[in-house]
């Protein structure tokens, strides 16, 4: 197994979220006031690549939990049409792991400019989104030196159940500090995720599904496998595949699921059958708490019970635990195919674009 500086800050992960959360509990306590002053009658979010898929699932997130309507932005909007929005009673979110997207920050510095409350997320102190936002908070991540992002990912989406605790939604601080812990469940995984890289060394292709709050989950694998290990991988919901995708499929194409317990199960389950009646080979990643799912033949399962407490979404608390796993697949991948999943060909760690 090639112990890349991407393995060594996945484990870092438990420790980056409980630091976090010790940072920046009081701070959204505060900004939790001041929004109960001045409730937002939209939120609009920006982002670029494993940002954006951060963003993708604080929009499914602050949707279900707040009710506020949610927005991911188009930069290009701003950067190439020059447009100007209506920003009143709007709440922009930045987020950047470098704080130097710069279509990210422009879009911040105009939305901030005509009256939108503004807010920061990076795990750079002193980074240029961190002056521009009127309050900034900052993932606890420490320096990270994989040009394949990890450990802000999962600072990113830690700070979106910060976010909404703070708008309101019914997350007790306990539950958010129970997040590192699965965390740390997850990454008990290793051993049978790198067992089961071994079968894919030659894929070239591949699909990943998710749905509800683990649709950025199937982002931000996908994105994982191209960047580390030059893999053509596609995603989707469950419910955009069957609409034409699946023709694609025959027999041993790779298809990953993530398959958390609530609503989302039933449709991906159809899904699953399917896909196994087509004789496609299918990699699962579940946990104790959908038994269902950890029947199939290859199956990675998170040892702990992610179910959420009554009155919440059972699948809530899934996305950390569940991309922790995957992401090991991705380092495991390209180790068995002999690539540097620190180095990808033409990436570097910043990329700034307009």
């Amino acid at each position: 197994m090639f112990h890349s500086k991407m393995r060594a800050e996945i484990h870092e992960q438990p420790d980056a979220l409980e630091r976090t959360l010790r940072s920046e509990l009081k701070k959204f306590a505060e900004l939790g006031r001041e929004l109960s002053a001045r409730r937002p009658r939209l939120i609009v979010l920006a982002a670029r690549g494993t940002s954006d898929n951060a963003a993708s699932f604080g929009r499914y997130l602050l949707e279900i939990t707040t009710g506020i309507p949610v927005s991911l932005a188009a930069p290009s909007i701003f950067t190439l049409y020059q447009a100007q929005l209506d920003w009143r009673d709007v709440l922009l979110v930045a987020i950047s792991q470098s704080g130097e997207s710069t279509d990210t920050n422009l879009v911040l510095e105009q939305a901030r400019a005509a009256g939108a409350m503004t807010i920061g997320i990076t795990n750079e102190a002193g980074s240029t989104l961190a002056k521009i936002a009127s309050r900034a908070f900052l993932v606890k991540a420490g320096k990270e030196k994989s040009v394949a992002a990890t450990k802000t990912y999962t600072g990113q989406l830690l700070m979106f159940y910060l976010l909404a605790h703070a708008l309101g939604a019914p997350l007790k601080v306990d539950d958010l500090k129970r997040l590192p812990g699965y965390a740390e469940a997850a990454l008990k995984c290793e051993k049978a995720v790198h067992e089961r890289a071994d079968r894919y060394r030659f894929m070239d292709h591949a699909v990943v599904v998710g749905r509800g709050l683990n649709y950025a989950n199937a982002f931000e694998f996908a994105l994982k496998m191209m960047e580390t290990c030059y893999v053509v991988a596609e995603r989707f919901s469950s419910a955009d595949f069957l609409h034409g995708p699946i023709a694609i499929v025959e027999q041993a194409f790779p298809l990953f699921l993530f398959a958390p317990p609530g609503v989302t199960w039933g449709p991906m389950r159809e899904m699953r059958d399917k896909l196994a009646s087509l004789e496609a080979d299918i990699l699962t990643i579940t946990d104790r708490s959908n038994p269902e799912a950890a029947k199939g033949a290859r199956v990675i399962t998170v040892p702990c019970r992610l179910h959420a407490r009554a009155g919440l979404p059972a699948d809530l608390f899934t996305p950390i635990p569940y991309i922790v796993p995957a992401q090991l697949f991705a380092a495991s991948l390209a180790s068995e195919k002999g690539l540097n999943p620190d180095q990808p060909r033409t990436l570097t760690k910043v990329t700034r674009t307009l």
